[in-house]
């Protein structure tokens, strides 16, 4: 075990070297090398300690390093809530705690698995995914209500509310791939393409044509799914991974036309004073031009930069509940029952006589719509765009949130959006060290849950016994 444990600190500390060891710092004369060696050795030692008690549990001593770690993970808690004792490297100090916090959560895995056998272990966790389906409209109900009276809780600042329209835009990014990818299981890699022909569509048409947001929304959801359907001809005989390669050009060729075509995206120098959304024609400025009502006068109130970022927040979480609504609702017609039958076997499919083109270009169109208006929501929230904003990271990001929820599972995507959208943000703090906290999100529900986290799912119909059956 030490052996093992070791191997693992020497390897980890040749990675650390040059990206935790060394630093450059910028000293207003020039830039110099500054090194971190304390730091290093620290997360280095982290690391050894945590394999040697990975394999410590695996040999059996599980309940012990479990109360161990539990009692360490509580005391960083409770540090960090009263401020008991300074915290020298915070960043650091939040990777002992994601450790023996991950520790903890293994030890206790191991001990449930050890009192109950594999086959119950795994009955164990599908009945808990049928529990969740089952009371999934309930959670609905529960969630869509604190998403309402969310911006009005005492601890909604304006940060947690811009927060909140963060996660709600990558919630309706993720459940518009999972018609793509969790639904007809078409894998997209390019999905992003989508996202910016929205977010272009919308700057183009209301600072040319002065369109306002709900005029230009539906247009360019439009142009998105014309996009969609132009890709899905293409890869219609392609499957598995020669159809991602292919999404994944896609995306990058959107990307590249829009960092050269000029004269219609202004290149990578982007678009800029992008109009933002009224409320009924008043604007949210605190000195409105001539002609125009204020929000905050015509309600009475103090001026406020809140009021404008509620109500953008309304707004997503508008087109987002709109989103789930429509593929709940797809899913039980006939092309929705055709998508799930052409993700299980397109050979079957074919058989049966369901016509896979237009099954896979409405998917691709469909799901494309709704980048487009995810697209448009955030040309105006941000009020600047650029083709930096449409890298492949950012469809990495989406797909992640689909495949580590579960594929197919809507609330499996709100969950994941939570976990890997809204967790780095809160250790925004750490600065370079918050993608760690994705990173080691990813890691660990691939490790223990590589189906996704709620990959449990209810057949869109079910066959109950023919009258025959019934009588006999």
């Amino acid at each position: 075990m030490l052996k093992d444990a070791g191997m693992m600190a020497l390897a980890s500390l040749a990675l650390a070297m040059p990206l935790v060891g060394f630093q450059t710092v910028d000293r207003g004369a020039g830039i110099v090398l500054d090194t971190r060696f304390g730091a290093m050795f620290y997360a280095v030692a982290v690391i050894f300690v945590g394999r040697l008690l990975l394999l410590l549990i695996e040999a059996g001593h599980a309940s012990l390093i479990q109360a161990a770690t539990v009692a360490l993970s509580a005391a960083w808690l409770i540090n960090v809530a009263f401020h008991l004792y300074p915290i020298t490297w915070p960043a650091l100090g939040w990777l002992t705690w994601i450790v023996a916090s991950v520790l903890a959560i293994r030890a206790w895995i191991v001990q449930r698995r050890a009192t109950r056998p594999a086959a119950g272990y795994t009955d164990g966790v599908e009945k808990l995914g049928a529990l969740v389906a089952r009371i999934g409209p309930y959670l609905g109900g529960i969630a869509v209500a604190f998403a309402f009276t969310m911006p009005f809780m005492p601890f909604a600042d304006q940060r947690m509310v811009d927060l909140g329209i963060l996660v709600l835009t990558y919630i309706m990014l993720g459940w518009g791939l999972n018609v793509v990818v969790g639904l007809a299981g078409l894998l997209d890699l390019g999905y992003v393409a989508f996202y910016a022909v929205g977010a272009y569509s919308y700057a183009i048409l209301s600072i040319h044509f002065d369109l306002n947001f709900w005029q230009t929304l539906p247009l360019a959801g439009a142009m998105a799914a014309l996009f969609g359907v132009l890709l899905g001809f293409p890869v219609l005989r392609l499957r598995g991974d020669y159809l991602a390669i292919v999404t994944l050009g896609f995306g990058e060729m959107i990307r590249l036309i829009l960092l050269n075509w000029d004269d219609l995206t202004n290149g990578p120098k982007g678009i800029g004073s992008i109009p933002r959304p009224s409320f009924f024609g008043m604007q949210f400025t605190a000195a409105p031009r001539e002609g125009v009502t204020a929000f905050h006068e015509f309600f009475n109130l103090d001026f406020a930069p809140i009021h404008r970022i509620i109500h953008l927040y309304y707004i997503i979480l508008f087109l987002a509940l709109l989103t789930n609504w429509f593929t709940l609702r797809i899913r039980k017609m006939p092309i929705g029952r055709a998508w799930e039958a052409l993700r299980e076997d397109e050979t079957a499919c074919r058989a049966l006589g369901i016509n896979p083109t237009n099954t896979k270009l409405t998917a691709f169109a469909i799901g494309a719509m709704f980048g487009g208006f995810a697209g448009s929501f955030f040309a105006t929230r941000q009020g600047f765009i650029s083709p930096e904003s449409f890298n492949f990271i950012e469809s990495a990001i989406i797909l992640a949130i689909v495949v580590l929820g579960g594929m197919g599972s809507q609330i499996g995507v709100v969950v994941a959006s939570i976990l890997l959208i809204g967790g780095p943000e809160w250790f925004r703090d750490l600065e370079a060290y918050r993608m760690l906290a994705f990173g080691g999100l990813m890691v660990a529900i691939m490790i223990w849950r590589p189906q996704g986290l709620l990959s449990h799912r209810e057949p869109t119909i079910k066959l109950g016994p023919s009258p025959g059956a019934r009588s006999a």
